[in-house]
């Protein structure tokens, strides 16, 4: 097929894992490495940390300070929108969008249900913008709930009308995270938080996001499930490849496909050693959709990081365990526990 990439199963995973910064050669810089993976998704599970900062460890390794994400998220270099923490810069993407929320087509369904239910909480809205006007930022126990109108779910969300209504307004690009984290974040005014980040227009915005997204993966499908947090589609960014033994269309990174071609090092195969090692939990962007973990490996009351098994796809040589061991070591010193292999 003439102007695209075929791919071999092993071309395309050497693709990602490059893409997501897994190779041998670690990166060295906090913000470089967001940059590259576009986006680090927050999750509320923490069997052994705030999945946010493994995602970041995992690339940098003792090179990254722990808690050191959430100080530059209080610098506002890092800024949370939509459940993910992203470069400031990368803000521009969404403000365009935020203006013609929800939406510039017919509304309908779930967001004709909000849109409406903003509607008829306005007094509410504009009593929180004034607030956080005069005293933000702030929490949001420190914000007024004057709606008439309640939020109804079946779910946890049922009458957590500040909660929804701070939601729908950063979604209207009027509201934005100020810094800090989990229910401790604070609120203030998005013209105060999104200075100096100019909106692109939305066309051109959904263009950069497809093409941001794919230098992140790698490699991705041009069309994909609808997904809560980030798409995991591309559109039309990139070149088309194809993937020996997978159907569908794929895109690939360009300055990622034209190094499909590095190998190893002959001395690394030869020992039986990978190119590297990389420990990896859901919401990882390799590892998606995001499991749950049943059991808390890291214990800091008992100050130990315990791991019940280590499995292998395929069967370990001496120098693959010993490289997985080193860097399950690494992680408990940086969290500061004790290592404790299974019996």
């Amino acid at each position: 097929m003439a102007g695209v990439h075929e791919l071999s199963r092993t071309d395309a995973r050497r693709i990602a894992v490059r893409a997501q910064l897994l190779t041998k050669e670690r990166p060295t810089g906090l913000l470089e490495t967001v940059q590259q993976l576009s986006l680090l998704q927050l999750d509320p599970t923490r069997a052994i940390a705030p999945s946010a900062e493994l995602v970041v460890w995992s690339r940098l390794g003792s090179a990254y300070s722990l808690h050191e994400l959430w100080d530059v998220v209080d610098e506002q270099r890092l800024i949370e929108l939509r459940g993910t923490l992203r470069v400031a810069e990368d803000i521009g993407l969404y403000r365009a969008e935020m203006a013609e929320w929800p939406g510039t087509s017919d509304v309908r369904g779930w967001k004709q249900l909000q849109r409406d239910w903003v509607a008829v909480n306005n007094a509410c809205r504009r009593d929180l913008l004034e607030r956080l006007r005069t005293d933000g930022p702030l929490p949001a126990r420190e914000l007024p709930d004057t709606c008439v109108k309640p939020w109804a779910s079946s779910g946890w969300n049922n009458n957590r009308n500040v909660t929804m209504m701070l939601d729908f307004l950063v979604q209207r690009g009027e509201v934005a995270v100020a810094g800090g984290t989990g229910r401790d974040r604070l609120w203030d005014l998005a013209s105060r938080v999104y200075t100096d980040v100019p909106p692109v227009p939305t066309e051109e915005a959904l263009r950069l996001r497809d093409e941001r997204r794919l230098g992140a993966l790698g490699i991705a499908r041009s069309r994909g499930p609808e997904c809560p947090v980030e798409p995991l589609d591309v559109g039309e960014a990139g070149e088309p490849a194809v993937v020996e033994g997978v159907r569908g269309q794929w895109h690939v990174d360009p300055a990622h496909g034209r190094r499909i071609r590095v190998r190893l090092r002959p001395r690394d195969v030869q020992a039986g050693c990978p190119a590297a090692v990389g420990l990896l939990r859901p919401p990882d962007p390799v590892r998606r959709p995001a499991g749950r973990e049943a059991r808390r490996p890291a214990d800091r009351k008992a100050g130990v990081f315990t791991v019940g098994a280590v499995h292998g796809d395929v069967p370990f040589t001496k120098a693959m365990a010993v490289a997985v061991d080193r860097e399950i070591g690494d992680l408990a010193r940086w969290l500061d526990l004790e290592f404790v292999l299974p019996d």
